[in-house]
């Protein structure tokens, strides 16, 4: 071989072993979408500790960078690990050891369900969620009769699914001291003859929920992890909390301590006392993986149990001027929101109904003056009312929605708002053009807690059995793209988190998970052919299919 050649490889070759450092990860031969600011595609990251030190072409990665962890992806589909802007983690949690009444048809069903559970469980409390009336035949509420007949020993407690209404046994009732002359401000309690029918609406729940006994600390601390891994397997590296109290803040940063949490968490406290003692003077808290920089808040309850507070009255009840429930007094919403404004907290509102949401816009415009980055959020936006949307825009207000709500809520919700409001109602393409953003969450367990399922009605708007066809308000649905950011950068500028989380930059945490196929093409047809193949949080492997 000629010398000079010779000395040139020799020299290429130290050179290329001179050049390449060694870092603790490299992936490559994937489909990498970032999603920055440009929403480039890469073929190959390299990862030093929690972050990314590079990310890029394939040849680029494996020629400047070595390791002893090298992933072949594959062709693989690599995205920003997935955020989910609302939920309620805690909840689900203590829900995996409760009666899950999903999907159950009828009373009957329900009825046969809790049967089933007083055969395997000892405990004189049967604690279930899930029931939907809107789904049964006749669409009316259960009635408790039954509990006294079959299980006078038993309290009986089972949440419908939005957990904006409840069944509850009659020894409950006269365990709260309620009963048929009893009123709650911001709640209803449903009655027949004059006789309490078992169903409480919104604040008249809140007495019945104060004597439900604690689950004992290592039994919440199993279901916590059960429920941390559930999310890792549907591809979930950070969920926001809506609305915890001090006990259960205090539990998940002590466990997050232990690092026996990984999950990343963006929690909203409850308005309580002891939370504004505790937490309001001190100013917010955030840290890589809990930040707790807001207050979440109720205006009004739920459209399934008519709980929404509307600007015009129900379409489909009887009682004339029935327009919802007004759940925070007016006087107190807008004292809070001035004493936010002041700490630093965001204001996170619950507001369902077109007249909730009129009436916290209003109450935020006043606060914010006008453009700023507070971040306040309202969480839902279910029904706006067209002339409202500016506000969004105006005072930069962050709507923070659940796709998935439109899907489950479209065979009924027009009965309720009626022809000209339902034009209004989840209209989600219109609350991102304010502002250019919008956060995508489940509000799981009220919903699946599985992503996919926000990704198929935010981009075909149909359910998981395709109806309908053609898509529900289909002039509303939003691109991929725009839902890819909405449950990613979207949802972590939605938390303050936008330079820890949200994509795939250099610097940012190596949050990360791995599909088998391009979410682009998932329509409901195909769904089941989609899985995760690994979830990456910090660098480290922390779910891996058929493991």
């Amino acid at each position: 071989m000629n010398k000079i050649l010779k000395y040139f490889i020799i020299l290429i070759g130290l050179n290329s072993c001179i050049s390449r450092s060694e870092v603790d990860l490299i992936i490559h031969n994937a489909v990498i979408f970032t999603v920055d600011e440009n929403f480039s595609m890469a073929e190959a990251m390299a990862i030093q500790g929690d972050s990314i030190l590079e990310i890029g072409p394939e040849h680029e990665i494996l020629n400047k960078y070595s390791s002893s962890t090298i992933i072949d992806a594959k062709k693989k589909f690599i995205y920003p690990g997935l955020i989910d802007a609302h939920s309620h983690f805690m909840g689900y949690a203590k829900n995996l050891d409760q009666l899950n009444l999903v999907g159950i048809e009828s009373q009957n069903a329900l009825i046969n369900a809790v049967k089933k559970k007083v055969e395997t469980s000892n405990s004189d409390w049967i604690l279930g969620r899930g029931w939907d009336q809107t789904n049964w035949e006749e669409q009316i509420y259960p009635t408790n009769e039954w509990c006294d007949n079959l299980f006078p020993d038993k309290f009986i407690f089972l949440k419908r699914i939005d957990g904006h209404a409840a069944l509850v046994s009659n020894n409950l009732l006269e365990l709260a001291g309620i009963d048929e002359n009893t009123e709650i401000e911001g709640g209803k309690i449903l009655r027949s003859d004059g006789k309490c029918t078992g169903i409480l609406i919104d604040n008249a729940i809140d007495t019945i929920q104060s004597l439900i006994p604690e689950i004992e600390a290592i039994q919440l601390s199993n279901l916590l992890k059960k429920a941390q891994m559930n999310c890792f397997e549907v591809g979930l590296t950070s969920v926001c909390d809506a609305g915890l109290d001090k006990a259960d803040v205090e539990m998940l940063q002590e466990m997050s301590e232990k690092n026996e949490l990984k999950l990343r968490l963006y929690i909203m406290l409850n308005p309580t006392d002891e939370n504004f003692e505790s937490y309001l003077s001190n100013g917010p808290i955030q840290n890589e993986q809990i930040s707790i920089t807001s207050f979440k808040f109720y205006c009004d309850g739920a459209l399934g149990s008519r709980g929404a507070l509307l600007n015009a009255p129900y379409a489909d009840v009887q009682e004339e001027d029935y327009h919802g429930l007004l759940l925070s007094n007016e006087d107190n919403l807008k004292k809070w929101a001035s004493e936010l404004y002041l700490s630093g907290f965001q204001m996170n509102t619950h507001a369902i109904g077109d007249g909730a949401n009129r009436l916290m816009l209003h109450i935020y415009a006043n606060e914010l003056k006008g453009v700023n980055d507070k971040r306040w959020r309202i969480e839902h936006a279910q029904v706006v009312n067209s002339s409202d949307l500016q506000y969004f825009q105006d005072y930069t207000i962050i709507p923070s929605v659940q796709p998935t709500h439109a899907t489950s809520d479209m065979n009924w919700a027009i009965d309720r708002l009626g022809e000209n409001r339902i034009e209004t109602a989840y209209a989600f393409k219109s609350l991102k053009n304010q502002n250019g953003l919008i956060a995508f969450g489940t509000d799981f367990p009220v919903e699946e807690i599985n992503p996919l399922y926000t990704l198929l009605a935010a981009t075909k708007r149909t359910d998981t059995s395709g109806n309908p066809e053609g898509g529900y308000q289909i002039k509303e649905s939003l691109s991929f793209e725009e839902s890819l950011r909405a449950m990613t950068i979207w949802a972590a500028i939605a938390n303050f988190e936008e330079n820890v989380k949200g994509s795939l930059e250099v610097g940012k945490k190596a949050d990360f998970v791995i599909f088998n196929k391009n979410l682009e093409h998932l329509d409901a047809h195909n769904l089941d052919d989609y899985s995760v193949e690994m979830t990456y949080l910090n660098g480290k492997e922390v779910y891996k299919k058929n493991q």
